[in-house]
């Protein structure tokens, strides 16, 4: 039998080294938001000719255009965001395009004002918020103590927190934004990280009444022994279809895919090397400041020693 808890705390530093330099970027220089966050035009273009996006970029660049945000290409052609348009201003645009890169068909183009993009980022944040809240309630329901839930839900912040600061150097170093299928990635792994710690707290649980006279440690230990297996073997088969997706799929999808694969490679470690190290050092703390003895669970509302 592995002893995962022999390292407990050095699963703490290695996440650390992921979170602090996301954290410095996220403080330094943000995310880096789409027009669905602050409001433009999206342009979507067919060129006759093809065109890639930095002679495009560079173009506007040239001109100092400082309606022009960024290009990116589609599976149909070029992506122009610019900040929002005038017709009179596309006009414009359209005729510097066609002379300097030939004719080109328009597939797609849309306004968003930044009135929008403002409600757009409060209900992220509420959606956000009241997700993480449920869920500590629920944990905290179903487990009969609040350590339980607390420990999800900080493990939980673990995996937003890498999401976020690796989108953020992306968004500083290569220029990848967020919009609104980001907040449906932060959503989806949220769950899946919370789906996969349950499985491993729902075993501790069994385990505390089956082996009421064991330590805490050494039941977290058997249940991280029993679910590893399978933890891994469920998040290899999305990790595998999610790499496909990046090195394969559209520009359009390529972000949430990345997203994703992040969450989820983050959210299988925290489960394992988060979640139940977090559980073992809260209850050992408690224990030592409680007076006549170590801290008791009490869970199905039955009382069993640890």
């Amino acid at each position: 039998m592995i002893n995962f808890l022999k390292y407990k705390y050095l699963y703490f530093v290695i996440s650390a080294l992921v979170i602090f330099p996301g954290l410095f970027s996220l403080l330094k220089w943000g995310l880096r938001p789409s027009i669905d966050f602050t409001g433009g035009t999206v342009w979507e273009l067919k060129f006759e000719s093809p065109v890639n996006r930095e002679e495009v970029n560079k173009f506007f660049s040239d001109n100092a255009d400082q309606n022009f945000g960024l290009a990116t290409e589609s599976s149909t052609g070029l992506i122009l965001k610019f900040k929002p348009l005038s017709q009179d201003q596309k006009n414009q645009v359209s005729t510097n395009l066609t002379s300097k890169f030939g004719e080109f068909t328009e597939t797609r183009f849309e306004t968003m004002g930044p009135l929008l993009g403002k409600e757009l980022i409060t209900k992220t944040v509420v959606g956000v918020a009241l997700a993480a809240i449920l869920i500590m309630l629920y944990i905290v329901y179903q487990f009969h103590d609040r350590l339980f839930g607390v420990s999800a839900i900080l493990a939980m912040f673990h995996d937003t927190l890498v999401m976020l600061g690796v989108f953020s150097l992306l968004g500083h170093f290569f220029g990848v934004e967020i919009d609104t299928l980001f907040v449906t990635a932060v959503l989806t792994i949220l769950s899946f990280s919370t789906h996969d710690t349950v499985v491993v707290y729902d075993r501790i649980r069994e385990l505390l009444k089956i082996y009421p006279n064991k330590t805490l440690p050494e039941q977290v230990n058997i249940a991280l022994n029993e679910t590893a297996v399978r933890s891994l073997n469920n998040s290899l088969t999305i990790i595998f279809m999610l790499m496909a997706l990046v090195l394969l799929g559209g520009s359009t999808v390529k972000t949430f895919a990345i997203a994703l694969l992040v969450g989820t490679i983050s959210g299988t470690y925290s489960s394992m090397f988060t979640a139940s190290p977090l559980l073992v050092v809260w209850h050992e703390y408690l224990s030592k400041q409680k007076v006549g003895g170590p801290r008791r669970f009490f869970p199905f509302g039955n009382k069993a020693g640890t």
